[in-house]
Formats: structure tokens, C-alpha cells, sequence
């Protein structure tokens, strides 16, 4: 491939996560529509001060946590699950585990990752439980999706760029696959990848870099075609 080649994380990802991160965001935790991305006035604490009222027992701290955050985290369970029903049931327990296990969060900067990677271990152990039951690990959803509110955004973005994106992604191993939505979706530096997944950080960088390259393979044909 050229120098020059299309980056298909460029190419295709960049109009439809803009237009996804201002999207409502259907958790199922609690019964709450979260808007994906939009900042709440509740926002204006830091991570630090919510996670010291939190440990204390202020629930509604907790709350405002799980407002900021749950967006990011149902849509990284969408993404590896491609199922909406457990992304919503993977939500809701990784932040059960959360709030369980808030004394163990040691760098209260690092807390999106951390949660990344509680959601990292709900998306495996959904995983294995499929296999042993046999049901399918990428199962279709032919439900219907309803535009909510419609935008030049969702004009722009492509039906048919949006499948091939998924179905690479989808190509790309499972672990892969997390560290590198970790990345291109929610912007988590390597370091924080690295403590998520357990890996080291060159394993990150690695892993990172063969994805992107295995994604461009996937895609080239279409980028080609599309030009």
C-alpha cells in the first residue's frame, strides 16, 4: 500500500463518531437515557472529588460517575458484543462491580480506564458464557434503528462504509478489538490501555499497530472502490 493510502480509521470513523457522540444512548441501568458525550452541569467535579464522596457513601456522587461514564462504557460493550440487550446488561454490571470495588481504584485520573477495564472482563466472561451455551458470538440485530434526531451528521454517514467498518473490526481478534476501540473510540492514552487490558505498554503499541494494519488490509478494496 502506498504512502499515500486512506487511513480507514480517518476515512470512515471520523463523521460517525462525531455524529454517534451526540446521539442518546439507551444504558439500561436504572432506567436512564444518557446523551453519549454531552457534559451535564453535575460535570463540573473532578474525578478525585468524586471518587473520595463516593467511598464515603454520598450515592449521589456515585451517580454523577456513573452519568459521565456510562456512555462511554455501553458503547465500548456495544462495539465488542453487537448486541444491545448485553451491552445493557454488561453496563449495569460493570458498574455494579465498580461501586463494589471503588477502594481499589489507586489512581483516581486513570478511572475511565479503570472501568474499561472491569467492562473488558464483563465482555469475556459474556464471551464464554455464549460458547458454552452455543449461541452465536456476533448475532445480528435486525431490529429497526430509530433516528432520533436527524442531522446533516447522520446524512453524511454511509449505511454501507458503516458495515464495512464493522465487519473489520469485527475481524480483529477479541482483545485486539478492546484495545483499539479503547484508543480510536474514547481516546484512552496507551498507558491507560495497557493498565485495562494488563498488558505492558509495548504490547499495547503493538497490538495498536497490527490492528490498524489489519484493518487497512480489510478495507483497502473498499477505500479503493470509493475514491
Amino acid at each position: 500500500m502506498s504512502c499515500c493510502s486512506p487511513d480507514p480509521l480517518v476515512t470512515l470513523t471520523s463523521i460517525r463518531l462525531t455524529y454517534q457522540r451526540f446521539q442518546p444512548v439507551e444504558t439500561g441501568v436504572g432506567g436512564a437515557s444518557l446523551p453519549g458525550g454531552l457534559v451535564s452541569p453535575r460535570d463540573s467535579h473532578s474525578d478525585e472529588e468524586l471518587l473520595s464522596r463516593a467511598r464515603a457513601g454520598d450515592a449521589e456522587a456515585f451517580r454523577v460517575i456513573f452519568d459521565r461514564e456510562a456512555p462511554g462504557v455501553r458503547r465500548f460493550l456495544g462495539d465488542l458484543l453487537r448486541d444491545d440487550v448485553a451491552a445493557d446488561e454488561g453496563t449495569q454490571e460493570t458498574f455494579v462491580r465498580a461501586h463494589n470495588r471503588l477502594g481499589t481504584l489507586e489512581e483516581p485520573g486513570k478511572l475511565q480506564g479503570w472501568l474499561f477495564g472491569i467492562a473488558r472482563m464483563v465482555f469475556f466472561e459474556q464471551i464464554r458464557r455464549r460458547r458454552r451455551n452455543g449461541a452465536p458470538i456476533d448475532p445480528v440485530d435486525e431490529t429497526p434503528q430509530i433516528d432520533r434526531a436527524p442531522s446533516p451528521e447522520a446524512l453524511l454517514l454511509s449505511a454501507e462504509s458503516d458495515r464495512m467498518l464493522d465487519g473489520a473490526i469485527a475481524g480483529l481478534t477479541e482483545e485486539r478489538r478492546a484495545a483499539l476501540l479503547m484508543r480510536i473510540d474514547h481516546g484512552l492514552g496507551y498507558s491507560e490501555i495497557a493498565s485495562a487490558m494488563g498488558w505492558s505498554l509495548q504490547k499495547v503499541k503493538n497490538e495498536i499497530h497490527r490492528a490498524r494494519l489489519q484493518l487497512r488490509r480489510s478495507l483497502a478494496g473498499y477505500l479503493e472502490g470509493a475514491r
